[in-house]
């Protein structure tokens, strides 16, 4: 029997090299189809995520190096933590009369983030609605207000807390002013686009009763959004509760600056009791504001 020659096997192995050919380009519309992510040219966003992604690893692999990360340094570090753990132990205030003191501080603190909160949800609302496309049709309006809220949000608490510690003096005043001034651009923007993603069928039904522009606000746009804005208020009023204990430190009153002498006079057992104090009254807040913004939200009218 002889053997099949060379040519003839380079003319089966060509054969069936086509057959596959012709097999894939029948399949292609099928596969373009299915998997047409696949099959999309590679555009100009890709390469943009693509830059980006190199950027942002570039960025922390030189954050690595510069700013001196060190695992070395943590574990080496761990055996000082307990060492301030040894020092903390047992927490006390001391006497009784320094832990009424501290008490006081904490309600002081507590009103702090309580006032400044309602104060910059007041003047949060009015720029809400001049921040929101739907109710403002005015684009110079709407984009100053997009920015002034922008730049004052751009600024945080503790600086707010810095300027107007130097502008009203010490004491909780400052306190207020920061976090009314810094939670104000915050809630306006959040406050906009909640209206902006408002239904406009109520709105429709109050413009072709005969209402104008204001009853379509009043009637169509608030009791959509009034829920969601309480809902902000409270998680704004629950983080605001540690930011009023951090701007303490700078002065600007509450429980932050008994926790800031504390420390600077190396009294640990009274700053730990100063830690549990602070972390047992915002763990009680942060209870409460979720079980009060899930039955707010819960009790939200739906859309039709």
């Amino acid at each position: 029997m002889n053997a099949p020659s060379s040519s003839s096997l380079a003319g089966h192995t060509a054969s069936g090299v086509n057959r596959l050919r012709e097999d894939a380009l029948r399949e292609l519309p099928h596969l373009r189809t299915r998997y047409a992510d696949a099959f999309r040219p590679v555009t100009r966003n890709g390469i943009l995520g693509v830059m980006l992604a190199v950027g942002l690893l570039a960025l922390f692999i030189t954050g690595f190096a510069e700013l001196g990360f060190s695992f070395a340094k943590m574990i080496a570090g761990l055996d000082q933590l307990g060492k301030f753990v040894i020092l903390m132990w047992p927490p006390t205030p001391g006497t009784m009369s320094r832990f009424l003191l501290f008490v006081h501080a904490l309600g002081e603190t507590v009103a702090i983030a309580a006032l400044g909160t309602v104060l910059a949800a007041i003047l949060a609302l009015p720029f809400g609605f001049l921040a929101a496309k739907n109710v403002v049709a005015n684009r110079i309006v709407h984009f100053l207000s997009r920015r002034l809220l922008d730049t004052v949000r751009g600024v945080d608490t503790l600086i707010w807390a810095l300027l107007w510690v130097n502008v009203v003096g010490l004491g909780p005043f400052a306190g207020v002013l920061a976090i009314m001034c810094s939670d104000t651009g915050a809630l306006g923007k959040l406050f906009s686009e909640a209206i902006e993603t408002a239904n406009r069928r109520p709105v429709e039904g109050v413009l072709s009763a005969g209402g104008g522009r204001l009853a379509a606000v009043r009637f169509g746009i608030l009791p959509q959004v009034l829920p969601v804005f309480a809902s902000q208020l409270l998680y704004y009023f629950e983080s605001n509760t540690r930011s009023a204990t951090i701007i303490g430190i700078v002065g600007a009153g509450g429980i932050g600056l008994h926790l800031s002498e504390q420390i600077r006079t190396l009294e640990w057992q009274h700053v730990a009791f100063l830690v549990i104090l602070i972390l047992a009254t915002v763990a009680v807040i942060d209870a409460l504001s979720t079980r009060l913004r899930s039955a707010i939200i819960g009790s939200r009218p739906a859309a039709t």
